[in-house]
């Protein structure tokens, strides 16, 4: 398993737009969802210019945007939705964590999506940026995946009241999608968690104690991954009626406030998968220090059991010529027999204190 770390990305200069990720090679593609209580209309593989042609202004617009590997496209896109080119820069540059701002009537939200990897070792980490104005969301996602798909099958099919809100309810629903990726992500993961503790209970391999250390990295990584959007969904839920995100409808407060008791639940299990490790690894060390002690007392016990008949072979081997010992004719066989009475009684006493 790698190591799991918050990349870090090559310095860009504020005035330069440079897609900073990995995912190079993924061409820049768009997907736009005119919607309304009554009717959906839907637009493959758009250009700039089909955008601006085919927005409704009178309806609700989703563009979904991924492959940031088209600078050009991206500057012709934020160029038209006259947005700030602190904004633009943010959108590309994957090594920024959480963040949520308003810039005149746009509404910048950037988070980070996780979900294991088909190995179930490794993380994948995905930045994902989302614009909020008045009837228009664009989300940005590094590369094509499958986060949405029911969401738009929503849309499609006016399920629920996707239709008949603003754009706002959708951003709650997408960032809802990317928060149900934590918790897969988190399960997938407890299942490690789960042989590591029967692991550290049969086995004594130092290799449990390393792949211990290494899940431990892993959530601590989502730990430092969700709390930046606990606190940017707190600061939306706990915005007053004259509130500085004009983007967002009162009445759907309670909807980031639902999302930011999510964030808050994640973080309670992280800790209790935490606490997991912790117990699997004083396991492993208490098992590993019980051995010891087994071992230790054997050999404490052979020491004393061999001590005195040592002594005994140690006496009768000095080379005095007046020993009256050496003389008898049983010398040989009573010695052995007075070290074998020792070493019985020594083991009759040891098993009867329940010394081994």
């Amino acid at each position: 398993m790698r190591k799991i770390r918050y990349k870090k990305g090559r310095k860009v200069q504020p005035s330069t737009l440079e897609y900073t990720g990995i995912y190079t090679d993924k061409p820049t593609e768009m997907q736009l969802f005119s919607y309304n209580e009554e009717d959906a209309t839907e637009y493959e593989n758009c250009s700039v210019k089909d955008f601006i042609s085919n927005k409704d202004n009178s309806s609700n617009n989703w563009l979904n945007l991924h492959g940031l590997s088209s600078t050009n496209v991206i500057q012709e896109l934020t160029e038209h939705l006259q947005l700030n080119p602190i904004v633009v820069s943010d959108i590309l540059n994957i090594t920024k964590g959480t963040r949520l701002d308003e810039f005149d009537d746009t509404l910048f939200f950037s988070i980070k999506s996780i979900l294991p990897n088909d190995d179930n070792d490794t993380i994948l980490v995905e930045q994902i940026s989302f614009l909020l104005q008045d009837n228009l969301i664009v989300s940005f996602q590094e590369k094509r995946g499958d986060f949405f798909p029911h969401i738009r099958e929503r849309i499609r099919t006016n399920t629920g009241i996707v239709r008949k809100k603003k754009v706002d309810y959708l951003l709650y629903l997408l960032l809802d999608a990317v928060i149900e990726n934590f918790y897969i992500t988190i399960e997938a993961k407890e299942e490690k968690i789960e042989q590591l503790l029967l692991q550290s209970k049969t086995s004594d391999n130092p290799n449990v104690v390393e792949e211990i250390e290494k899940m431990r990295e892993v959530f601590h990584f989502l730990k430092r991954a969700i709390m930046p959007l606990r606190d940017a969904l707190f600061t939306i839920k706990s915005i007053n009626e004259d509130d500085q995100f004009n983007s967002i409808e009162n009445s759907n407060y309670v909807f980031f406030g639902r999302l930011h008791q999510k964030t808050l639940e994640l973080l309670e299990q992280i800790d209790y998968d935490m606490n997991s490790l912790d117990s699997a690894s004083n396991f492993f060390y208490t098992a590993q220090s019980h051995r010891m002690n087994e071992v230790m007392k054997i050999l404490t016990v052979l020491s004393a059991i061999f001590m005195p008949i040592t002594f005994i072979a140690g006496i009768y081997g000095m080379n005095f010529q007046h020993m009256p010992e050496l003389e008898y004719q049983n010398g040989y066989f009573l010695a052995l027999g007075l070290m074998l009475v020792i070493v019985v009684g020594m083991v009759v006493y040891f098993k009867r204190k329940r010394w081994f």
